[in-house]
């Protein structure tokens, strides 16, 4: 939030000596500081913390990577974002799941919309090989039995003009990559998956690749169905 570097990266750099607090160098992960009081410094330099908060959402594209960065030099979605402040995505798409996904600096507030407890509404448009059954659409509306345990109910629904092959869900949790694997598991192939809605939040008007700034409705609303506020 700092600006510094990535959370992977200032792990390394603790342990490598090369942050102090309060003038001592500190090699234990996880220290806690309180911020304003404590001074942290890095390689000889002190940082502060960004006070101007920045909420984002990008309208992924396919074969792009959700991470800061990528040893193999693929393409990262931190590539598409255009910020002053350094921002971080909430949560992931896999590479192949297009859509909406949010980037923000404001920790608090990532960490509310990802804590499963506040179960914040998800929405995919799925496009799979062949038709779906009726009684698998059942199936996965009362919840499918994965590795990682049963997903709770989804509202599944058959999108007009896709000839029972194109299917809307919403989920209310966040298993990795649950929906692609959701439909597998019923022996489907999903041959396109994009997310069109984080709560309040769509890709409406958005271009594939495109980025902009959450509205003040949008962020307020984020901020009440995560429990940060009570309006």
């Amino acid at each position: 939030m700092c600006g510094v570097s990535s959370r992977r990266s200032a792990d390394e750099r603790i342990q490598s000596g090369e942050v102090e607090v309060n003038g001592k160098v500190v090699l234990e992960l996880g220290t806690r500081i309180t911020p304003g009081k404590d001074k942290v410094v890095v390689q000889g330099k002190q940082v502060t913390q960004v006070d101007d908060l920045v909420y984002l959402v990008l309208n992924k594209p396919k074969d792009t990577i959700t991470t800061m960065d990528d040893e193999r030099g693929r393409t990262t979605v931190m590539s598409l974002v255009r910020a002053k402040q350094r921002v971080y995505p909430i949560g992931r798409l896999d590479r192949n799941t297009t859509g909406v996904l949010l980037f923000t600096n404001d920790g608090d507030f990532a960490q509310h919309l990802m804590h499963p407890k506040f179960e914040i509404q998800k929405s995919y448009a799925v496009t799979c090989e062949t038709a779906l059954k009726p009684e698998h659409i059942e199936q996965l509306r009362r919840g499918i039995r994965l590795l990682d345990g049963k997903t709770k109910p989804a509202h599944v629904y058959v999108l007009p003009g896709g000839r029972g092959k194109e299917i809307g869900v919403i989920i209310h949790e966040g298993k990795n990559r649950q929906v692609r694997r959701m439909f597998e598991s019923l022996g489907y192939e999903v041959k396109k998956l994009d997310r069109v809605a984080y709560g309040p939040v769509t890709k409406e008007g958005l271009a594939r690749g495109g980025t902009r700034s959450l509205t003040r409705h949008e962020v307020r609303e984020l901020k009440r169905i995560s429990g940060m506020t009570s309006e």
